[in-house]
């Protein structure tokens, strides 16, 4: 028995290829002769990957951190143009040869029969034909970023970015909140038509690859490429009608209420964000105090648990975090896992918003998720969950940590506040998951629509899951590219309805938070140790949660999360 091992050089350079093709190539050479032989062997390889891994997202949050840096950028585009494209067949030489192997079928225990079929799944779909259309795809993607990176607009004598400027739509002068929303409106008209373009050539990229790998549509690759094993397409449709029948009145009534406290004959697209009281805009901190929003973030985990806390106060400013808006920067926030490391990430664009604190406790689900699961889960092949269980981390911690808004608000009246917002904002993300989801699964099943036809599409999507209340005359323009300020449409086709099964799945650990907070946590730390070492439905019943999005299921969280709202002071 051989128990050879490949060693990642100390010194590897993991943007040289001529570096990386022999460890790979030595990998694919290695006799395995024995099911000890194939768990060594898939170590190395993972360890290898995780080296590409952190190379490749390092490059990506450089990339996205300071999008007018053009050796930054150059970095980026050679990591896809040309490592990556490199290391597709190699990765697919790997996987047969795993999955060919007499001794894979002796690993019976978890997680490899997962490994197994997941893997199984993605050779199927390999074609090296489709190698350069992905990353075409993929420098597509990178242009939205830096076009998106480059909208600003002249305010009050400063130039700010589109995150810097939502945050006069709180202000409670109408004017004011008016003429800073036909200048983000006027900005995002002039690259309307360079998107719509750039769209339509994704659209046939993505369709020749479905072609390639002998798919029907793109709706069909993707569902393998996605692993989506435990829904089919209907159950998206079932999620759709279902938040129809249950959220969007709920949404109507908010904004019925909203319309009748700000006394409008009529509410427009820039009555949605102030307080309908009339109050300030909650400002739970200074736009330059970062150090001060991460120190307040962090008493909000330490209530919820003073081990999640400690987790995170371990991340470092610079090495981990990356969270004020600037010039240059994408626009958005994620979580990047840095494999190498086992450290997590964190980009976002703080401008001293409420909803700052919000995507912070979002982002901060994530990396703990990425902590317990790196510890827990030696191979990095199955230490990721599928998303929508990872979104389920990050939407349940924005719930279980909504009591602790205190640590920026010493008004008990700010902090009810705080909570009803993302409470609120729990259930109104729901119709904008099912506009999203639902326009996809047209996209990609009526090839070759003209952009008119998409523009029709949309529009009649936008109708089904928007409340009839707010008047967009004289915006119709803007509503119908709304859709473009969506990344994920453009980055990461078809995520998005993970958004809405996990936010059903966060609100179910909310209930149970809070029955026994203490229980709910124990059950969520478990839950994340797992990775993707369980199926999706799995996951979710070791959280203490049921994987179902029909009516079912929604209509009682609705009534929840109103009955809650009746708690708070308005």
């Amino acid at each position: 028995m051989t128990t050879a091992t490949t060693s990642v050089p100390a010194d590897l350079d993991p943007s040289d290829v001529a570096q990386l093709e022999p460890l790979y190539a030595s990998l694919s050479d290695r006799a395995v002769e024995s099911t000890d032989d194939l768990r060594v062997w898939l170590s190395d390889y993972a360890a290898l990957e995780a080296v590409v891994d952190e190379y490749g997202s390092r490059a990506y949050i450089a990339k996205t951190c300071h999008t007018e840096d053009k050796e930054i950028e150059k970095a980026f585009l050679h990591f896809v143009e040309v490592v990556d494209p490199a290391l597709k067949p190699w990765r697919d030489k790997l996987r047969r040869k795993f999955l060919d192997s007499p001794h894979s079928a002796e690993l019976a225990e978890s997680p490899y029969p997962l490994l197994t079929r997941h893997w199984r799944a993605d050779v199927e779909l390999f074609r090296e034909s489709n190698i350069e259309l992905q990353t075409k795809d993929a420098k597509i993607g990178a242009e939205y970023d830096k076009i998106c990176g480059a909208q600003t607009v002249e305010y009050g004598g400063q130039t700010l970015t589109m995150q810097q400027a939502f945050k006069y739509l709180e202000e409670t002068d109408r004017d004011v909140r008016r003429e800073v929303f036909d200048l983000t409106v006027r900005r995002r008209l002039e690259d309307r038509d360079r998107l719509d373009t750039m769209f339509d050539e994704l659209l046939e990229l993505r369709y020749r690859i479905a072609q390639n790998a002998n798919k029907p549509d793109y709706r069909a690759y993707m569902w393998q490429a996605m692993k989506r094993f435990d829904y089919t397409p209907q159950h998206c449709h079932d999620y759709a009608d279902a938040v129809e029948a249950c959220v969007v009145p709920f949404m109507a009534e908010l904004h019925e209420k909203r319309k009748a406290e700000l006394d409008v004959d009529a509410l427009r697209p820039y009555d949605l964000s102030v307080d309908p009281k009339g109050r300030p805009p909650l400002r739970p901190f200074a736009q330059d105090d970062i150090d001060g929003f991460v120190a307040r973030t962090r008493a909000m985990f330490d209530g919820v648990s003073p081990d999640l806390g400690e987790q995170f106060g371990t991340m470092r400013m610079g090495d981990n975090l990356d969270l004020d808006s600037r010039l240059g920067k994408a626009p958005g926030g994620y979580q990047s896992s840095l494999e190498v490391v086992k450290e997590p990430f964190i980009f976002m664009n703080a401008t001293g918003r409420q909803d700052d604190i919000e995507t912070m406790l979002h982002e901060g689900g994530h990396a703990f998720h990425f902590i317990e699961s790196s510890r827990a889960v030696p191979l990095m092949f199955v230490r990721h969950a599928p998303i929508e269980f990872c979104e389920v981390a990050s939407m349940s911690m924005e719930l279980m940590a909504a009591d602790g808004y205190g640590a920026f608000y010493d008004d008990p009246a700010d902090a009810a506040r705080a909570k009803r917002s993302a409470l609120e904002r729990s259930l109104t993300v729901l119709p904008w998951v099912a506009a999203v989801d639902d326009l996809q699964h047209w996209l990609y099943t009526h090839p070759g629509h003209s952009s008119a036809q998409r523009i029709e599409r949309w529009l009649q999507t936008w109708r089904r899951f928007t409340p009839d209340v707010t008047d967009w005359s004289g915006y119709e323009d803007y509503l119908e590219m709304r859709w473009q300020a969506q990344l994920h449409l453009y980055r990461v086709p078809f995520y998005y309805i993970e958004y809405g099964i996990a936010e059903l799945g966060a609100l179910q650990l909310w209930l149970n938070y809070k029955r026994d907070s203490a229980g709910t946590v124990a059950a969520y730390r478990s839950a994340l140790a797992l990775g993707g070492t369980r199926p999706l439905p799995e996951l979710f019943e070791a959280a203490g949660i049921k994987f179902d999005f029909t009516r079912a299921t929604i209509e009682p969280l609705v009534d929840a999360v109103r009955a809650e709202l009746t708690t708070l002071p308005e």
